[in-house]
C-alpha cells in the first residue's frame, strides 16, 4: 500500500466531514458564495494563499521547497437544481438543490490533497495550484479561472469524476479522447405569413424545416467518416401560431456531441450549407447560430502514462480498468488548451450502500470509501509529475 494512501487514511474523517458539510449546503452554478467562504476558511487554516476568480472560484497556490514545474489540481464546486430523494442524515438542506453530481466529493478530495501536500511542502519540487471552480454544470467556470490568469505558467492539469460503472477501489485512466465536446445549434427559418387557404401567396417555414430535420442525419453520414462518433439530436421544433396562418418563423434547437475537432468543423459547415440550400430552394431566409458549450476532452498520452503509474501506487495492480468514451461533456478541456492534462474516472459503486446511480439522479449517492482513493490519486499524480523529467 502506498505511503500516500496511508497518509490520507489518517485524515479520512476530515475529508468525509467536509464532503458532508458541502452536501448539506449545495449551491447552484455561479452562486457558490457560502461554499467559497468555507473553502477559504480551510485554506486559511492550512496557510495556503489564494485569489478569488470569477463569481465564486478560487485559485490557491502551494509553492514547494524546491524550484520546478507547476501542476493544477481541479475541484468543481457547484450543485444541481434537483430535489434530493435520499435518506442520508446529511441530505441537502436547500430545497430543490442537490449535489447530485458528486462535486461535493471532488471539492473535499482536493482540500484533502491540499492538506497533505501542505504538510510535505518542503519536499515538493515545484508548485501545486488548486482550482476550486464554479459553474462546471454550465460550462462557464473554467473560462473564468482562465480569465483570472489561473493557467499562466502551468505545465499540467489533473481532474477526476466519480462514476458508478466502477466499484470503489477501481479507476479508469486512458490516453486519447475520453469525453465528448458539445455544441448547441440554433436554426431559424423566416418566410412570409399568409392565410392557410392560399399558401402559394405566402412562404411557409414549417415544411422546409421538416425537410431539413428529416435529411439532416443523412447529410452528416455522407460527410463524416463512420468511424468518427458524432451525435446530433433535434431537441426543439417550434413553428407557427395558428392552424390557418402560414408559419412565418420556425425555430430548431439542436445539440451535437463529438470527439474529433475536425469532425466538428465538417459538421458545422455541412449544417450551414444544408440550411442555406433548403432556404434557397423554398425562397425563404435562414439564420444559423452555433453556441459552443464544451470542448472534447483529450487525455495527453505522456501524462496518462504517468497517471497510470500513480494509479498502481495508490490502488494496486490491475485496478485501472478500461471504459468506453463518454458522450457527456465537461469544461475541464478548456484548461487543456493551455497545458496538457489528464482526467480520471473513479469508481464509487457499492450496492450495499445504494451507491449505484449515475450522476444527476435524485437518489444519487457515493460510497464515501472512495474519497480516500481520489484524494491519494490527486497527491500521488502531482508528486509523480513534478518529479518526472518530462
Amino acid at each position: 500500500m502506498s505511503s500516500i494512501l496511508e497518509k490520507v487514511k489518517g485524515i479520512e474523517d476530515y475529508i468525509i466531514s467536509l464532503r458532508r458539510e458541502f452536501h448539506e449546503t449545495p449551491e447552484l452554478s455561479g452562486q457558490e458564495f457560502k461554499t467559497q467562504e468555507r473553502i477559504m476558511r480551510e485554506l486559511d487554516k492550512l496557510g495556503i494563499p489564494y485569489l478569488k476568480a470569477g463569481n465564486t472560484s478560487l485559485i490557491a497556490t502551494l509553492k514547494g521547497g524546491k524550484e520546478g514545474k507547476t501542476i493544477v489540481l481541479r475541484g468543481d464546486i457547484d450543485a444541481l437544481p434537483i430535489k434530493e430523494e435520499t435518506d442520508t442524515p446529511f441530505k441537502s438542506k436547500v430545497p430543490g438543490v442537490m449535489h447530485a453530481c458528486g462535486h461535493d466529493a471532488h471539492t473535499a478530495m482536493v482540500l484533502g490533497a491540499a492538506k497533505i501536500l501542505s504538510e510535505m511542502k518542503e519536499e515538493i519540487p515545484g508548485e501545486v495550484r488548486f482550482f476550486f471552480q464554479e459553474g462546471e454544470e454550465t460550462f462557464t467556470g473554467a473560462k473564468k479561472v482562465i480569465e483570472a490568469r489561473g493557467m499562466e505558467g502551468v505545465d499540467a492539469c489533473f481532474g477526476l469524476h466519480g462514476m458508478p460503472e466502477l466499484e470503489t477501489g477501481y479507476v479508469n485512466i486512458e490516453p486519447g479522447y475520453r469525453m465528448a465536446g458539445c455544441d448547441t445549434i440554433y436554426i431559424k427559418f423566416e418566410g412570409v405569413s399568409g392565410h392557410g387557404s392560399v399558401p402559394h401567396l405566402a412562404k411557409d417555414t414549417i415544411h422546409p424545416a421538416c425537410v431539413f430535420v428529416t435529411d439532416l442525419q443523412g447529410i452528416l453520414n455522407k460527410k463524416i467518416n463512420a468511424q468518427e462518433p458524432i451525435v446530433l439530436s433535434v431537441g426543439k421544433f417550434h413553428g407557427g401560431t395558428k392552424a390557418n396562418v402560414v408559419a412565418k418563423y420556425t425555430d430548431l434547437d439542436i445539440t451535437m456531441r463529438y470527439f474529433n475537432p475536425e469532425v466538428r468543423k465538417i459538421a458545422h459547415e455541412a449544417i450551414k450549407k444544408y440550411a442555406q440550400a433548403i432556404a434557397q430552394a423554398y425562397e425563404i431566409k435562414v439564420e444559423v447560430i452555433i453556441e459552443e458549450s464544451a470542448l472534447s476532452l483529450y487525455n495527453d498520452d505522456e501524462l496518462a502514462a504517468i497517471a497510470a503509474e500513480s494509479c498502481t501506487k495508490v490502488f494496486g495492480e490491475g485496478k485501472n480498468l478500461s471504459l468506453p468514451k463518454y458522450m457527456g461533456s465537461e469544461d475541464m478541456p478548456y484548461y487543456f488548451q493551455y497545458a496538457p492534462g489528464v482526467y480520471a474516472f473513479l469508481g464509487y459503486k457499492n450496492e450495499e450502500k445504494e451507491a449505484i446511480y449515475f450522476p444527476h439522479h435524485e437518489r444519487f449517492k457515493i460510497d464515501e470509501d472512495y474519497l480516500k482513493y481520489g484524494t491519494a490519486l490527486h497527491i500521488q499524480f502531482a508528486l509523480d509529475f513534478l518529479s518526472s523529467k518530462s
